[in-house]
């Protein structure tokens, strides 16, 4: 039985898209703020819009296992961009705030992924959009059900 070639199939054309956009997220995050990356901008603009969310659910959202994300804070916590602090009612627990510095960062950075989704989206019709993210979303369900 002769495997297919992994480079000629659309999920590697997926993947292959996925990694060409945060290249391109990160050089340009890079020009307007030195230190911080793709996924730790990511978590500065969950953390703005869901001052609340545990741990956990960051996790989820930023597609990291709980370790990787507990290393993701310390270095956010130690670069400034955070405040930790545990939770007065649940030990187990953290909160996390947005420091000044963070503010900042997200200032500085929002423009830019504005731009770099535009340059990845450009030429694709809304029409487009709207069934990649069908198609997309149909992908993501028939490997959750499996």
């Amino acid at each position: 039985m002769k495997l297919e070639n992994p480079t000629g199939t659309v999920l590697y054309s997926i993947e292959k898209a996925i990694k060409e956009y945060r290249k391109l997220a990160q050089k340009n995050i890079t020009k307007v703020v030195k230190d911080i990356t793709v996924d730790q901008g990511l978590i500065l603009i969950i953390l703005n819009n869901h001052q609340n969310i545990s741990q956990n659910e960051l996790a989820n959202l930023v597609f990291k296992d709980n370790a990787s994300i507990t290393r993701m804070i310390e270095l956010m916590v130690k670069k400034e961009y955070l405040t930790r602090a545990i939770h007065p009612e649940d030990r187990r627990k953290f909160n996390l705030e947005i420091t000044d510095k963070g503010l900042e960062t997200l200032k500085l950075i929002q423009p830019v992924i504005k731009v770099n989704r535009q340059t990845a989206l450009d030429g694709l019709s809304l029409e487009e959009i709207a069934l990649l993210e069908k198609t997309l979303h149909k992908i993501i369900i028939n490997c959750r059900n499996n």
